[in-house]
């Protein structure tokens, strides 16, 4: 029964035997770093096996029927690792850092509009030159700037050129141990550099370098922004309104978006394959009533292709809207022409264009948690629906919803475990509510956008939609206040990730297909997991750590002993913050710190200095005047904060120490003298907001 349900499934979606060797390809060639000629060299000789052993006798080529597969499949994964070589421009001989140095002028188009932050306003450029004194190269590469804000940056929009003279600096991470990296979120999008300008530092250019594709894409994007903005005007409101319809996120308070998170509904505010559907499923719905479109078919697949691709546009074109366009265009396409096609088929088929196009979307956690959701409710939601029947039509449709957010999260959960170290346990209440309220509302909006001239109706429309985003986000934020609706502080590896995804597909198997022997798998995998686990928990009882975070213009130093924790540092970041949950939370999940016990720690200070296992630390804050004497003071680490009043050679003239630590509260030019200072006198440094987090096992 297995044997002929695994034909049907590699016959049915024929894309999966290409899909598997692609993605196998793009592993290898990020993680091994294949060069253009190993990717050719290989090319060759797979191709010559393939040439020879299609040449031989038909005797012969029956017998090495498999090695022919293997030769084909090698082949596709060489051609993965060539999709992601060919995808790093850095590999391209015309990307701007090929030319540029220190001494360089940069010609660059502003290619979206600017983004304002709290001291500046960033964005995102195309390099279209790099000149070198006469010399002018034609550029290409993607670039972040940050324009102060008293820069006369309010000139600044879509299309404008800017000519600037500048050092670039590297994106790097904060070092923090399990954060964000957010370098290499850039570097998958082709960012590497950035650099942030004065007022003095650039020229706005005559010329404009314009897309009219983009410039109509923005200018609609602007307008809609407009009509919500006149006719919703609370900023709450019409901020959630901006992320539902065309996804701009910019106006979205942070607070609003983890309750979103936290209660499960993260995907309302992301466009993704919820709004894609509710669209699609409108513009069947306006086709199938207009005569024009009754006529002819192909009229009516290829309006709907433009309105879903000009939708797509229309938002930003964000990896996960290019997936759920991509998938539904496959749908619309099988739908329309009357072709049974499997959905199988098209996930692998969507999913194999859209690594061709970008390899790098399959590090992308939104690319990885959209293909399991579609999987988990193809495989299981008919399955979950089918166990409770209920008569009244209401609950019927109440319970077609909540099977499928259940379906989802069978596959989601892990990976969201990995990615987020939380579980939303109101996410199925929480769905049946929001979503029929979301679907009220998306469709009141573009209702609201396309009537917009008519006034009083769009005045009305306006208040009746403000009223029901104001109660989907109270309905949101009630959810996220309960203690139970959320449990976090979960760590896993991708070792027990991996784990954990064969438990699910064994007990599925047992469930769906009744096979006994994928029900003994899964509980022989679950006592493994559960052995991992426990190893786990039982190192990190045993770990003792100091750790200086990088926070920009804060201090933050914890003293970790199993699983416990001592923090020393601003007051702004002990509150549950945003501070706190970007920069120290992440750290803490990691590595199980799941309370703090300050009586029962092993940590002794006095005035400045402390007493950490068998570590002298002394921290300084302020200037000090530290007399020598006869016998100099032995400690292993001084940490400097708070941009102090000191000289290195002083402090060096009193302690023996095994380590100065410069932490990211200090200003660079004063690290930079510290350095130097240190480099002078043969002393060990470290540079958190340079370096990274300092982090030590004692």
């Amino acid at each position: 029964m297995a044997k002929s349900y695994k034909i049907f499934i590699w016959k049915k979606a024929p894309f999966l035997r290409v899909l598997v060797p692609v993605i196998l390809g793009i592993i290898a060639g990020y993680y091994l770093k294949l060069n253009i000629h190993v990717i050719i060299i290989l090319s060759i000789i797979l191709i010559a096996s393939f040439i020879i052993l299609n040449t031989l006798p038909l005797a012969y080529r029956f017998k090495l029927q498999a090695l022919n597969g293997i030769i084909v499949t090698a082949f596709i994964i060489n051609a993965g690792s060539f999709l992601v070589w060919n995808k790093d421009i850095r590999n391209h001989s015309n990307w701007y850092g090929n030319h540029y140095s220190s001494s360089s002028y940069i010609v660059a188009t502003i290619s979206e509009p600017p983004v304002e932050k709290n001291k500046s306003y960033k964005a995102l450029v195309n390099v279209d030159a790099v000149i070198n004194h006469d010399s002018i190269y034609k550029t290409t590469g993607k670039l972040l700037l940050y324009f102060a804000k008293d820069s006369g940056v309010n000139n600044i929009a879509y299309g404008n050129r800017v000519l600037f003279k500048k050092n670039l600096k590297q994106i790097k991470n904060s070092g923090n141990p399990a954060a964000f990296n957010y370098a290499r979120y850039c570097a998958f999008q082709q960012i590497f550099q950035q650099c942030y300008l004065k007022q003095n530092d650039w020229i706005l250019l005559k010329e404009k370098n314009i897309n009219p594709y983009k410039k109509i894409i923005f200018t609609t994007r602007n307008f809609i922004i407009g009509i919500i903005n006149k006719y919703i005007p609370d900023n709450d409101e019409s901020s959630v309104a901006k992320a539902l319809v065309i996804g701009y996120k910019v106006d979205l308070d942070k607070d609003m978006v983890q309750a979103y998170s936290n209660a499960g509904l993260v995907h309302l505010i992301v466009i993704a394959g919820l709004h894609l559907g509710l669209i699609y499923s409108l513009l069947l719905w306006l086709t199938a009533r207009i005569s024009f479109f009754k006529r002819s078919q192909k009229l009516r697949l290829g309006f709907i292709l433009c309105c879903l691709w000009f939708f797509a546009l229309l938002t930003g074109a964000s990896p996960p809207v290019m997936r759920a366009v991509v998938m539904f265009s496959f749908i619309a396409v099988g739908k329309i022409l009357g072709k049974n096609s499997s959905v199988y088929n098209s996930l692998a088929a969507s999913a194999f264009l859209l690594l061709c196009y970008d390899p790098f979307s399959l590090w992308d956690a939104g690319f990885q948690l959209s293909y399991l959701a579609v999987t988990g409710i193809v495989i299981t939601q008919r399955y979950i629906y089918n166990r409770i029947y209920l008569q009244n039509k209401l609950l019927r449709e109440a319970w077609k919803i909540a099977s499928v957010s259940l379906a989802a999260q069978v596959f989601i959960l892990p990976a969201s475990l990995y990615y987020f170290h939380q579980i939303p346990l109101l996410f199925v209440p929480s769905n049946i509510i929001a979503i029929p309220l979301a679907i009220v509302i998306l469709y009141g909006c573009v209702f609201l956008v396309f009537f917009s001239w008519f006034h009083f109706l769009a005045f009305y429309v306006g208040k009746i939609l403000g009223a029901l985003i104001w109660l989907l986000n109270h309905t949101v934020l009630y959810i996220n206040s309960l203690p139970f609706a959320l449990w976090t502080g979960f760590s896993f590896s991708v070792a027990e990730i991996i784990l954990l995804y064969i438990i699910i597909i064994c007990f599925l198997f047992w469930l769906i297909k009744r096979n006994m022997f994928a029900f003994k798998a899964g509980i022989a995998i679950a006592f493994l997991f559960t052995i991992f686990i426990t190893t786990n928990k039982w190192n990190f009882f045993k770990q003792k750590k100091i750790i200086v975070y990088d926070v920009p213009s804060y201090r933050a130093i914890d003293f970790i002993e199993g699983d416990v924790y001592h923090f020393i540092g601003d007051s702004d970041l002990m509150e549950d913050g945003l501070l706190q949950n970007f920069h120290l939370k992440p750290a803490r999940i990691f590595y199980s710190l799941h309370k703090k016990m300050d009586d029962e720690f092993s940590l002794f200070h006095e005035n400045n200095f402390y007493q950490f296992g068998d570590k002298k630390i002394m921290l300084i804050d302020s200037a000090i005047d530290y007399k020598t004497s006869g016998e100099k003071i032995n400690v292993d680490y001084i940490v400097i904060s708070k941009n102090p009043k000191l000289f290195i050679p002083n402090l060096a003239a009193v302690f023996n120490c095994g380590l100065y630590i410069f932490d990211a509260s200090n200003p660079l030019w004063k690290i930079e003298k510290w350095k130097k200072d240190c480099e002078d006198l043969h002393l060990r440094f470290h540079s958190v907001p340079e370096q990274g987090a300092f982090v030590t096992d004692l």
